[in-house]
């Protein structure tokens, strides 16, 4: 049996997969969490795997069934249906700087909107925000899946500027 590769650095379930890395099977509290619930809030240490999970949830509600050949959602999730998701991540940017949490959703709701072939209609985040979601749930008649990564880092990154943090704890909300 040849060896496998370490996933040191990788975020992405598919790659990680495909690139054929050592993987600890969670698949089935992925799908204890969809099956027992509707909103989660998961918060472990840095570097302990919430962006892979995410990434892993990502392409079980998108149906990307042979990534999942040999693991416990592969017998057990439903792969007939997809779901639309929205996948917003606050891990890249300088969020130091006022206004900017604005600019990076707007850009991340840009890059949504075109990819869902969906015109926009507000100029506001959380209006926009809530249209993608109605649209994508009238264009495919399914629940919207959203998730989140990185949702502290707009804040963390401006603890040093108290208003600023903030600002961005309140926009966030």
């Amino acid at each position: 049996m040849a060896k496998r590769r370490l996933p040191i650095g990788i975020q992405s379930f598919r790659k990680m997969r495909e690139g054929d890395c050592y993987y600890v099977d969670k698949t089935g509290y992925a799908l204890r969490l969809v099956q027992e619930g509707s909103h989660f809030f998961l918060s472990r240490p840095r570097r302990f795997g919430k962006s892979l999970f995410l990434d892993t949830l990502k392409e079980l509600f998108e149906g990307s069934r042979e990534l999942f050949v040999g693991l416990q959602a592969h017998e057990e999730w439903d792969w007939s249906t997809r779901y639309p998701v929205l996948n917003l991540s606050f891990g890249k940017g300088n969020f130091k700087q006022s206004g900017y949490l604005d600019t990076n959703l707007m850009a991340q709701l840009d890059a949504i909107e075109e990819s869902a072939d969906l015109e926009s209609r507000y100029d506001t985040a959380p209006e926009r925000f809530a249209h993608v979601i109605k649209s994508l749930h009238s264009k495919t008649d399914r629940r919207v899946v959203v998730l989140v990564d990185e949702y502290d880092k707009p804040i963390l990154d401006a603890l040093e500027r108290p208003d600023i943090a903030r600002a961005n704890r309140d926009y966030l909300r």
